[in-house]
């Protein structure tokens, strides 16, 4: 099983931009289907991006499209997330989810199977 580990969480102005990172250990995620989930207080944890690593097929929330940017690097073994035009409204703790298997690009949080910690985005107006 692999452990996520996210950072690049932060405080910043509306409209400012973020990247996050989520790092890979234990495995590699060529067999794997990564996702970005966020849950603000109060709400249920909610999908935000995922991408397929054996072909980077990509697939995001309505709420996200045009403004984040789910991609892999093999290198590293790291799946980054840039936000782009951030509102209040993104703020929230932002999750990694990993899903074994080349498979289809699920939303649903149900559909992972390792988690990370966590990592906090503040977006202030």
């Amino acid at each position: 099983q692999v452990q996520l580990d996210e950072s690049g969480g932060g405080l910043v102005q509306a409209g400012n931009s973020l990247r996050l990172s989520c790092a890979a250990s234990g495995g590699t995620l060529s067999t794997y289907v990564m996702g970005w989930f966020r849950q603000a207080p109060g709400k249920e944890r909610e999908f935000v991006a995922a991408i397929r690593w054996s072909d980077g097929h990509t697939v995001y929330a309505d709420s996200v499209k045009g403004r984040f940017t789910i991609s892999r690097d093999s290198a590293k073994n790291t799946v980054p997330l840039q936000m782009n035009s951030l509102k209040p409204e993104d703020t929230a703790v932002y999750y990694c989810a990993a899903r074994k298997g080349i498979t289809a690009v699920a939303a649903r949080s149900s559909s992972y199977d390792n988690w990370g910690q966590g990592t906090q985005v503040t977006v202030s107006s």
